[in-house]
């Protein structure tokens, strides 16, 4: 093994603690030094195809030349200000293009730094405009629905909107109240529409958040947009604040530039990160509409919306959000979008015709499918582990949930990369226990 590498992997083994790793000296990371399109380099020379756009973050591929300009130009100018009481041209314009792109009643972007934080800010939002009201002549509201299996960031109020498991079981005690619904299909449907009259009729809640279409970390869970619709029908009768975190989805992961646009109910709060800077920096925003803005609105300080991050909306990550919008619209990158659809949607018939591969489901530019095991199958299935293994000792990164697989990959991947992901799956049982 290389020295540099070894240097590195010491140096984090005595100084570094990484997220969702067990610490241990068998969880040794893998030392990058550069990336290149869709391939991460290792310090030993190794071309490692990243096959989950290194967390779902990236779009345009590594070190994309348009991107790292962008950032050089702003970073010479002004890399960052205090956003409390100053603004710049680079915030103004990516707020000004996203509710361009949103179109509809949306018309207020707030910044901050990561998926979490957006979560966070956007439930605050959603308990503010109620309590900004003053309203007394109707119940308090206190509750938050939200789905079964959901994952919505790490931060206390993300996590209590999220599925209770091993990952917030130390916090749990500290977590605040929310009703959950099965992620719809058409034989809950109905009972779930029933549900959620009941929350209305209550007149207790006072949101309901949902990743549209996919919910990512929970297992790549997929539905349909109509069952999403009458939730969301039912729910706005009752004046509930609407949230969609379209952390992951956004950006054209699910085939349209935000999964909402194929819904006929809109939210009221849009939360978007991950991709948004293509994977260069990070930032994400909450965006609300007019009634929500509006309860925010001629109010006094005491009841403004009084939150916020010491590097929000950093100019150097608004400016580079700006080139990645530039990049995504264009021509060339909608039909690498189009090419992943169409290939992606191929690959899955041939996952379907393997016998250790059940449930292969496709949406947009992402397939995911479970390895059949008599194990459980929880993201803490052991088979993760050894699949993680098999891949990246054949010079892929998955990233397994558990026996899920799933291929997120970047606009700018070759689709002969996409065959040489499908190929080395197809072998998995000649070289790993699946049991």
């Amino acid at each position: 093994m290389d020295t540099t590498q070894l240097g590195l992997q010491a140096r984090d083994t005595a100084s570094v603690w990484h997220p969702f790793t067990p610490l241990g000296e068998q969880y040794t990371p893998l030392p990058i030094v550069r990336g290149q399109g869709a391939y991460l380099f290792t310090a030993d020379g190794r071309k490692i195809l990243d096959a989950v756009s290194s967390w779902w973050v990236n779009l345009h591929g590594h070190s994309h030349p348009y991107l790292a300009k962008a950032l050089a130009e702003q970073a010479a100018i002004l890399p960052h200000v205090i956003f409390a009481g100053f603004t710049h041209e680079p915030a103004i314009r990516l707020s000004e293009r996203l509710l361009s792109l949103l179109g509809g009643d949306f018309k207020s972007v707030f910044f901050s730094d990561n998926g979490s934080t957006a979560i966070e800010v956007a439930l605050k939002m959603a308990m503010q405009y109620f309590d900004n009201q003053n309203n007394t002549t109707k119940k308090k509201r206190h509750k938050i629905i939200a789905f079964e299996g959901a994952y919505h960031g790490d931060t206390f109020g993300a996590m209590s909107v999220g599925a209770r498991s091993a990952f917030n079981a130390p916090f749990s005690p500290f977590l605040f109240e929310v009703e959950f619904l099965d992620l719809p299909n058409a034989t809950n449907i109905k009972r779930l529409c029933e549900q959620m009259q009941n929350y209305v009729n209550e007149g207790e809640s006072l949101a309901f958040i949902f990743e549209p279409l996919i919910q990512g970390a929970g297992g790549m869970n997929m539905y349909e947009p109509q069952y999403l619709n009458q939730l969301l029908a039912i729910a706005k009768t009752d004046d509930m604040v609407c949230i969609a975190d379209e952390i992951m989805t956004g950006f054209y992961r699910t085939g349209t530039l935000f999964a909402i646009e194929q819904l006929e109910h809109k939210p009221d709060i849009i939360c978007l990160s991950k991709g948004i800077t293509g994977g260069t920096l990070p930032l994400s925003v909450s965006i609300a509409n007019r009634r929500i803005k509006s309860a925010f609105e001629d109010v006094p300080y005491a009841k403004s919306f009084l939150h916020g991050h010491s590097y929000t909306a950093n100019t150097m990550a608004c400016a580079v959000a700006n080139a990645s919008l530039d990049l995504l619209l264009q021509s060339e990158t909608q039909m690498r979008i189009s090419k992943i659809v169409e290939k992606i949607q191929n690959l899955s018939q041939k996952f379907k015709a393997l016998a250790f591969i059940e449930n292969v489901r496709y949406r947009g530019t992402v397939i995911a499918l479970d390895i059949r095991t008599q194990g459980e199958t929880s993201y803490f299935n052991s088979m993760r582990d050894r699949l993680y293994q098999y891949f990246i000792n054949r010079d892929i990164l998955l990233r397994p949930l558990g026996n899920t697989l799933y291929i997120m990959p970047p606009y700018i991947m070759d689709l002969n990369d996409l065959d040489r992901i499908y190929q080395a799956i197809e072998v998995l049982p000649e070289h790993v226990d699946l049991k």
